[in-house]
């Protein structure tokens, strides 16, 4: 079975290529010489998500998932949320959007905060959704070179050391992406 994943960041590609069982032929957009901005416009994760399948099915003819992660700070009432890769700025630079998330922390005891991912599965026009979460706090600096995105600033409930001191490894069985795409997996064994 042949599904395209519609992202262009090769760090999600590799995460998710050692969760998919072997019978799930993953393509990526390269792969299908799809080099447009797929569009981001919905003001939620879900629609996201949802935005970028069809857009994939609909344009190319392809089966396909999409995903829309988010992180999600109580005391920011859920920012950065949907804004999470460009909240710093068009640019989406990874290191600018911690550091405003670390700025407007700054004397806040609630660090309490969650990743949230989205999956959208378009297979012959209908769609299924897979969500996936993953309660933590933020910390008070970056710690560890792992990962990407918010990792070195988010440290799971549970654990002593932030995502980005974790090895891939370890943040599969634990991260929301994972758990929206052991969801997925899940589905999908069940259509063989």
């Amino acid at each position: 079975m042949e599904l395209v994943f519609a992202t262009g960041n090769s760090n999600k590609v590799a995460e998710i290529q050692q969760l998919v069982p072997s019978v799930v032929k993953l393509l990526s957009l390269k792969e299908i010489n799809c080099s447009e901005e797929i569009p981001e416009t919905q003001p939620a994760i879900e629609g996201n998500a949802s935005q970028k399948a069809f857009y994939v099915y609909e344009n190319y003819g392809q089966n396909c998932f999409a995903d829309d992660t988010g992180l999600e700070v109580e005391a920011l009432d859920g920012r950065p949320g949907v804004y999470s890769a460009r909240y710093a700025g068009e640019e989406k630079n990874a290191d600018l959007n911690m550091d405003k998330i670390l700025a407007e922390l700054d004397g806040v005891s609630n660090r309490k905060a969650r990743f949230k991912t989205v999956i959208s599965l378009v297979m012959d026009g209908k769609e299924q959704q897979f969500e996936g979460v993953v309660n933590g706090v933020i910390l008070h600096e970056k710690k560890g070179g792992k990962g990407f995105g918010y990792d070195p600033i988010f440290q799971p409930d549970g654990y002593s050391k932030s995502f980005a001191e974790m090895g891939l490894e370890e943040k599969n069985k634990i991260s929301h992406r994972a758990i929206a795409v052991n969801k997925l997996v899940e589905y999908l064994k069940q259509l063989r």
